[in-house]
């Protein structure tokens, strides 16, 4: 059978590594994941109860493609909530999770060929998505002294037709402030190029609250899901924010992709904004695990670590200790049962030099992943 060239993109990494520890646990063996960025905890407790009555109710079929109009007036509400901004709710589309919003944002800004800015490292999937789309992702090798982040001379010395931020980001759990967001957000205006802003682990903040594109702009696409803070990854549900003028436009692509998201997973997303203490709970409980990595990471060996300011992962250098990240995440799973992800998954040019580890899981885990790498890294010793 013949294929198209969109197809042959790179393997999303971490779900390689996720296959493996579950092949390994299917052996027998007890593995602590810290390879994924997927909460310990599943969604709150009270909307499943309200949903399970949902269910009760009748049959939930299609909804409008552009989402629940109740859930689109609770997520602009929300705006008000935590940032102070006065959201039109027509503005708000949900999606099928953020990967359905990326699918939606690349296709209404980006031509064939058409050039989109990805600081590297950055989430792998922007790159392989807009390959599969005829779109040319261009890497933009970032420096510690800028957090990891892309700066805005960047989007001329790029000659970019688009740029993709995330704030707090992954891998690096690194943040863009006010002035920083509004500096790239001028950038691309002055370009014409679309600003596009990731912000799914926003509510995962340890220090200061994330920024929101729509703080500094409306000319944003900004995308976001119920998976991270709302602990709700496999129910496929998330959202974003399109100036006026795009709505219709995305709402004609979202009627002829995927006519709508799921209706149940829409329901429990609308109970879920309500349940802030068991939400607020789980960051606590990330808070508390990211003191453990900042001591533990170092402590075992891993001493090029930065903080991260959200999200629940550490990006490190191992570049004094290996020059094959990929070859020493095998080598940890093999050895101490700890599944961690290399960096190439996040930057194909140097993530050879760096691993990711997560630390969204329960507590225990985490305690017992840091005791079980400091006894690999003696071993290597």
């Amino acid at each position: 059978m013949r294929n198209s060239r969109r197809g042959v993109i790179d393997p999303f990494i971490v779900m390689d590594v996720m296959e493996a520890a579950r092949a390994a646990e299917a052996a027998g063996r007890q593995i602590i994941h810290m390879e994924v960025g997927q909460p310990g905890t599943g969604a709150p407790s009270e909307a499943r109860r309200r949903l399970a009555a949902d269910l009760e109710a009748g049959p939930l079929g299609y909804t409008v493609a552009l989402g629940l109009p109740e859930l689109r007036a609770r997520i602009a509400q929300m705006y008000g909530e935590w940032y102070d901004v006065d959201l039109n709710p027509e503005r708000v589309v949900v999606t099928a999770g953020a990967s359905g919003a990326f699918l939606l944002a690349f296709s209404a800004l980006f031509d064939t060929g058409e050039r989109v800015g990805l600081g590297a490292p950055c989430y792998p999937s922007y790159r392989q998505i807009l390959r599969a789309m005829d779109i040319n992702p261009v890497a933009i090798p970032t420096r510690m002294a800028n957090r990891l982040q892309p700066v805005a001379q960047d989007v001329a010395n790029y000659d970019l037709n688009g740029l993709i931020v995330a704030s707090p980001a992954n891998p690096t759990g690194t943040m863009l402030d006010h002035g920083q967001m509004s500096s790239l957000a001028d950038a691309c205006r002055d370009h014409n190029a679309a600003f596009i802003s990731d912000e799914i682990y926003h509510g995962l903040e340890y220090e200061a609250k994330a920024v929101s594109a729509l703080e500094v702009t409306n000319d944003t696409y900004v995308i976001n899901s119920f998976s991270k803070y709302f602990s709700m990854t496999g129910w496929r549900v998330g959202w974003m924010v399109v100036p006026d003028d795009h709505v219709r436009i995305i709402e004609r692509l979202a009627q002829n992709m995927f006519i709508c998201p799921p209706h149940a997973s829409q329901r429990l997303a609308y109970h879920a904004m309500d349940c802030t203490d068991e939400l607020d709970a789980n960051v606590d409980v990330y808070r508390s695990n990211r003191a453990l990595m900042m001591e533990g990471l170092p402590k075992a060996g891993f001493t090029k670590v930065a903080p991260p300011d959200g999200a629940f992962y550490v990006y490190a250098d191992v570049s004094d200790i290996t020059a094959d990240s990929k070859a020493l995440s095998e080598d940890i799973l093999e050895k101490v049962g700890v599944a961690v992800t290399p960096g190439l998954d996040f930057d194909p040019q140097e993530g050879h030099k760096w691993l990711r580890f997560s630390y969204a899981r329960a507590t225990d885990d985490i305690v017992e992943g840091l005791a079980r790498l400091e006894t690999y890294m003696e071993a290597r010793e």
